[in-house]
């Protein structure tokens, strides 16, 4: 599927919430009709059912019995048990458009979506919306329902914020962008709190972000931001990096992962107010130890005078790839 309408499509007909033991059917035709609630019926009253039909206990037991051929693998998510059991209850909750009301939680992974289409605006009370390893280049904001709270879009191929900044969801707390292609110094303008006012966790590890101090200025913006991730970027490679992030974003309390102990914070003070120590370069200093099998170039360098043999010499290079 090439949008997140169709992946999702095709993650309701994998969790088969039309199919028995879930949806309405034979087993439960009696609910179809209105004649009976799946709670009415005090549990043990099997014969009061009409004949084939099932017992809401019965549906339920068929779902979570690990043995059971209708039973979910025991890695799949709370949501996906979630819906499979509501559609085996009350299935008429989950009956048509509905299913849009109930997902709070859209997960599609490694699905080749390409597009964020405007079908995700069905989801009127969706608040996390993960969508990592695909194909994404572009997402635009007016297709995201602006009740989420988390976007992540690792491992992607975003490179350009501006579509999903022109009207973000004003709630999201969590905006991960790891593992895809935003270059500097372009980029670091959308990274304000006139865009993420209520950001509190922002991951932009492995891109190509390469000014720390633009980066900063506008981070430094987001007042409830809490959780950073950068490692991965060129910027990173600075030798003061950790120390004046620390110092230049007080309220931060995890740097790449690592927590920012009082201890750290006073051993870098006064960092910030030095940017001069902030250089665009870095020094990669390379030993190598010992080498055999190759012939010493200076063995075949001293030749006698008047010697009138071919002269044979080695040379050798060594390549760094970063």
């Amino acid at each position: 599927p090439s949008s997140v309408s169709a992946a999702f499509q095709e993650y309701l007909q994998h969790l088969g919430l039309q199919d028995f033991p879930c949806g309405f059917g034979s087993w439960n035709k009696s609910r179809l009709h209105g004649r009976r609630s799946p709670w009415a019926e005090p549990a043990g009253l099997e014969e009061a059912l009409p004949p084939g039909e099932e017992t809401p206990e019965a549906l339920l037991e068929l779902l979570r019995d690990q043995h059971s051929p209708w039973a979910l693998p025991p890695d799949c998510s709370p949501q996906d048990r979630l819906l499979r059991e509501v559609a085996a209850l009350a299935p008429e909750l989950l009956h048509g458009s509905r299913v849009f009301q109930a997902v709070k939680s859209l997960r599609i992974l490694d699905k080749g979506v390409e597009e964020v289409d405007e079908g995700l605006l069905r989801f009127q009370q969706l608040e996390e919306l993960i969508l990592s390893a695909n194909s994404i280049s572009r997402v635009t904001s007016a297709h995201l329902p602006q009740t989420l709270k988390v976007l992540e879009l690792c491992c992607n191929a975003v490179d350009d914020l501006q579509d999903l900044c022109a009207r973000p969801p004003p709630m999201l707390q969590h905006l991960g962008l790891g593992y895809n292609r935003l270059c500097g110094p372009s980029q670091e303008k959308h990274l304000t709190v006139d865009f993420w006012p209520n950001l509190v966790s922002l991951d932009l590890s492995f891109n190509s972000l390469t000014d720390l101090l633009e980066l900063v200025s506008q981070l430094s913006t987001l007042q409830n931001l809490h959780i950073l991730v950068l490692q991965g970027n060129p910027l990173a490679l600075i030798p003061t990096y950790r120390g004046f992030l620390v110092d230049s974003l007080p309220k931060l309390s995890i740097l790449d992962d690592i927590h920012i102990w009082p201890e750290e914070r006073e051993q870098f003070h006064g960092l910030a107010r030095q940017p001069e120590l902030i250089r665009s370069e870095a020094r990669v200093v390379v030993s190598i130890g010992e080498m055999n099998g190759l012939p010493n170039p200076e063995a075949f360098q001293q030749l006698e005078v008047g010697s009138e043999g071919p002269v044979i010499t080695y040379s050798y290079y060594v390549t760094y790839e970063f």
